[in-house]
């Protein structure tokens, strides 16, 4: 039986995964967790096969969490399975780790198939969002500036900003200046929107 985490914040969509594959002959879901911080202890507590993660979650993303996955439990296989298809999203998940990136549309078959691809070792990756990962090309934004862009999100003025991440307003500005440049964009809302829609944030 091939063993599998499963993590998702959004219960009846963590219930109808886990029911789906429980329907496999020979995929068992050992552990469900709706956090990126429950995925680490889960995993060192049912010894999984395959993690499926899902990116956005309360307490860490499925992108930290794949990391951490990675360096408490290298044996496991680590699959992101995402409402959101973005070309960043798809290089951070690769770089940290994950064996395999889908998103939720894809016929649950595919998703069966999956799991038994990325545990003989296979790289399994959505073809469209390959290509649109290869042509949005590596993030453009430095980790200091991606934080002031989050900050940013919603709506804060320089002064909360800089209060926040403790900098000096005139830093703020300048990372905000950056990641606007960068983004090709004509104020930060965009920026931040720019950012989101690559998977930058």
């Amino acid at each position: 039986m091939i063993r599998v985490l499963l993590a998702e914040d959004q219960g009846m969509m963590r219930s109808a995964l886990a029911r789906l594959l429980d329907l496999e002959p020979d995929i068992e879901v050992v552990a469900q967790v709706a956090t990126g911080t429950e995925v680490v202890p889960a995993a060192k507590a049912t010894a999984p096969d395959v993690a499926l993660l899902d990116i956005e979650m309360p307490g860490a993303s499925g992108l930290d969490a794949t990391q951490a996955l990675r360096a408490a439990v290298p044996t496991c296989r680590i699959l992101i399975l995402t409402t959101f298809g973005r070309p960043g999203y798809l290089r951070r998940a690769m770089e940290a780790g994950a064996s395999g990136f889908l998103v939720k549309d894809a016929p649950v078959e595919e998703l069966a198939g999956a799991v038994r691809r990325v545990l003989a070792g296979e790289r399994v990756v959505d073809p469209a969002l390959a290509a649109a990962a290869l042509s949005a090309g590596p993030n453009p934004l430095t980790d200091r500036e991606r934080d002031v862009l989050r900050a940013a999100v919603d709506g804060s003025t320089v002064a909360d900003i800089a209060g926040r991440l403790h900098l000096s307003e005139s830093t703020v500005r300048n990372y905000l200046s950056s990641a606007i440049g960068k983004t090709h964009s004509r104020n930060r809302i965009e920026a931040v929107q720019v950012a989101r829609t690559n998977g930058w944030l």
